[in-house]
C-alpha cells in the first residue's frame, strides 16, 4: 500500500532513476558524517528490475529494455518469490582479479543475439548489485527515508549466484574511500540517511566521490589515424551539451582495443553526416568525419581546461544507459 494514502497502486512501467552528484566526501560539524550512508561505487551499468508475476524486465537508465542481454539474471524473479517489486541497482562484470570492470561489460552492451549473449553469459557472467527498493506489492516506498527502504530490501533475502544486495555503512566515509582506492575500485557513493527517492533528481542528497575523473560524452565525429591505424579511427571527437547545444570538448585517441575500434567503425559508418554536429567556433580539425550525435561513451581524464576541453582523455567504453541529450559537464 502507498504509505501516504493506504491505497494499493499499480507499479509504474518505469521510474527515472535518482542520480548522484559528483562531489567530495560530505561531513557535518567537526567532520561528523554519521548522517550519511556510504556504499561502494560499482563500475557498471545502472539497471532497474521490474518483477511481476514471476517474470522480470530489466530497464536501462533511459528506460530501454535490456532483459535479453543478461539471461543469467532471470532467476531473480523466482528468488523474489510471490512478491511484485521494483529494484534499483548496477549490473557489474568482474575481471580476472575479481574487480569490477567496465571494459569486461562492454561486449554485452549492444549484444542481443541469443546465441552470442548466451556464450558471453557463460564465459563472463554479470552480477546485479541491488541498492534500493522502490516498490513492493502495490506499495510505493519512494517517499520513505533511505534507511527504511534499505531495511525493507534486506528483508527480501536476495542473495544468489548472480545478484546480491550491496552493503552500506553509516558514517566513516573516509575509511571506505581509502579502502576502495587500495582495492582498485572506482570510489564511493554517499547518501543521506533520511533521503527520499527523487526520480530523475541529481541534487545533494546522493553524492559520488571518485578516485579518477570521469565524464560521459557524446561522439560527434572521428579522424583517421596514422601508422597501424591509417584509414581507421585514430581519435573520436567528443562533446557535452550546454545551453541546449552540443559543444566540442576535444578528441580521445587512447584506450581502444582492436575489437573496440572495429565495433566503433561499424557503428559510426551507419551514422555518417556531411556537417558538424558541434555548435560554436570550436570545432574538430580539418578532415574530420562527422556523425549523428546519438552515441554516448565514457572517458577518464586529468582535468578540464579553461577553454572547456578535456585534457588527456582516455576511452573507457560505450554507454547505452544515458541519452545523448542528457549528457552535460559534471563537477
Amino acid at each position: 500500500m502507498n504509505p501516504a494514502s493506504g491505497v494499493r497502486r499499480d507499479m509504474p512501467d518505469f521510474v527515472s532513476p535518482m542520480l548522484a552528484r559528483l562531489s567530495t566526501l560530505p561531513a557535518g560539524e567537526g567532520g561528523d558524517d554519521s548522517s550519511w550512508a556510504f556504499e561502494v561505487k560499482w563500475d557498471g551499468v545502472r539497471a532497474q528490475a521490474h518483477l511481476r508475476g514471476g517474470r522480470m524486465r530489466l530497464l536501462s537508465r533511459n528506460g530501454n529494455d535490456v532483459t535479453a542481454a543478461y539471461p543469467e539474471l532471470a532467476g531473480l524473479a523466482e528468488a523474489l518469490g510471490p512478491h511484485d517489486a521494483m529494484l534499483d541497482g548496477e549490473i557489474v562484470a568482474f575481471d580476472e582479479h575479481g574487480r569490477p570492470s567496465f571494459e569486461a561489460l562492454q561486449p554485452r552492451i549492444h549484444l542481443r543475439g541469443e546465441t552470442a549473449v548466451g556464450a558471453h553469459a557463460r564465459a563472463a557472467p554479470v552480477t546485479y548489485a541491488i541498492f534500493d527498493l522502490l516498490w513492493i506489492d502495490g506499495e510505493n516506498l519512494m517517499d520513505l527515508p533511505y534507511t527504511e527502504r534499505r531495511a525493507r530490501l534486506e528483508e527480501l533475502g536476495l542473495e544468489g549466484a548472480h545478484w546480491r544486495v550491496s552493503s552500506y555503512q553509516r558514517g566513516h566515509g573516509r575509511a571506505l574511500l581509502k579502502a576502495t582506492r587500495t582495492q582498485g575500485l572506482e570510489g564511493v557513493v554517499a547518501k543521506r540517511l533520511d533521503s527520499r527517492y527523487l526520480p530523475g533528481n541529481r541534487g545533494g542528497a546522493w553524492l559520488k566521490i571518485k578516485h579518477h575523473l570521469g565524464q560521459e560524452v557524446v561522439i560527434g565525429g572521428w579522424s583517421e589515424g596514422r601508422g597501424a591505424r591509417a584509414k581507421r579511427i585514430g581519435a573520436l571527437h567528443i562533446g557535452v551539451n550546454a545551453d541546449g547545444k552540443l559543444r566540442y570538448a576535444g578528441r580521445v585517441g587512447t584506450g581502444f582495443t582492436q575489437q573496440t575500434l572495429a565495433r566503433l567503425a561499424a557503428l559510426l559508418a551507419a551514422r555518417e553526416r556531411p556537417d558538424s554536429p558541434f555548435a560554436g567556433p570550436r570545432q574538430p580539425p580539418r578532415g574530420a568525419h562527422f556523425v549523428t550525435p546519438d552515441l554516448v561513451c565514457e572517458v577518464e581524464f586529468t582535468e578540464w581546461t579553461r577553454e572547456g576541453m578535456l585534457r588527456h582523455p582516455s576511452y573507457r567504453g560505450l554507454r547505452e544507459d544515458k541519452p545523448a541529450a542528457a549528457v552535460a559537464r559534471e563537477g
